[in-house]
């Protein structure tokens, strides 16, 4: 990928799946890559990303990125009736709270410090490029998952926000996976749901986390220097019915 090459990126939730995935891809790519996890991977910096001031000593630590992958997240399968106020503030804490912390907190070391981009003095930061991680279920309806779909709804309209207020310095996009044969997924279905969901996606099968790194890596690069504020689906066609293909 053109331009990726000596860049800083962080990866959030880079310990497992697409996290994981991103963190091989970018460094593939001859990047200095940076996993921040609450239990993170080797040479990574531990971090809650829905705690605020651990999100600022993890970037005093890291310095200004370059590309960011807000990836991290969590998700409980059960009814909306059945969710307690700790399971909803749990999943809001990491899937929102904490993508906002990362792209405030990064945002401010890419810009200038007080979002003033666009007076054209050239008094800007260097500029960047944060790619935050939604989902298919921000797009439509979706049972037992009430609490992380309204947080990926949130996720696509915070990316819009900031894509519109940081222009043209830093590139703020989204990326809307369906289906994606990670670890948390298989915790959740068992071998006979997995089946069938395969059966109901036109292209028969999961995402492979490899797959969605490689669409990481072409957003962040310099050949996709023309994307922001856009969300891009990849899930196997199986959003293209509207609800009947779910």
């Amino acid at each position: 990928m053109d331009g990726l090459s000596g860049k800083t990126v962080v990866v959030t939730g880079g310990s497992s799946g697409i996290g994981a995935a991103a963190v091989a891809r970018f460094r593939h790519e001859g990047c200095t890559v940076t996993d921040l996890s609450r239990h993170p991977s080797p040479g990574g910096v531990a971090c809650d990303v829905g705690d605020r001031a651990q999100v600022e000593a993890a970037f005093a630590q890291i310095g200004c990125p370059d590309v960011v992958i807000n990836n991290a997240g969590v998700s409980f399968r059960h009814r909306a009736l059945d969710i307690t106020p700790d399971e909803w503030q749990q999943v809001l804490r990491t899937n929102l709270t904490g993508v906002f912390n990362v792209a405030q907190v990064a945002g401010r070391l890419m810009l200038d410090g007080d979002g003033e981009v666009n007076s054209g003095d050239g008094s800007g930061g260097t500029g960047g490029v944060i790619i935050n991680v939604a989902s298919t279920n921000a797009l439509v309806g979706h049972p037992f998952y009430a609490d992380y779909n309204a947080t990926k709804a949130a996720v696509l309209a915070l990316t819009r926000s900031l894509a519109l207020e940081w222009a043209p310095a830093v590139r703020v996009t989204a990326v809307c996976p369906g289906y994606v044969m990670t670890p948390m997924q298989e915790a959740e279905y068992t071998p006979e749901m997995i089946a069938q969901v395969n059966a109901k996606i036109p292209l028969g099968r999961h995402a492979r986390p490899e797959e969605l790194a490689a669409l990481l890596a072409f957003m962040a690069c310099d050949e996709a220097a023309y994307m922001t504020g856009s969300a891009v689906v990849i899930d196997g066609g199986e959003t293209a019915g509207g609800l009947a293909s779910r």
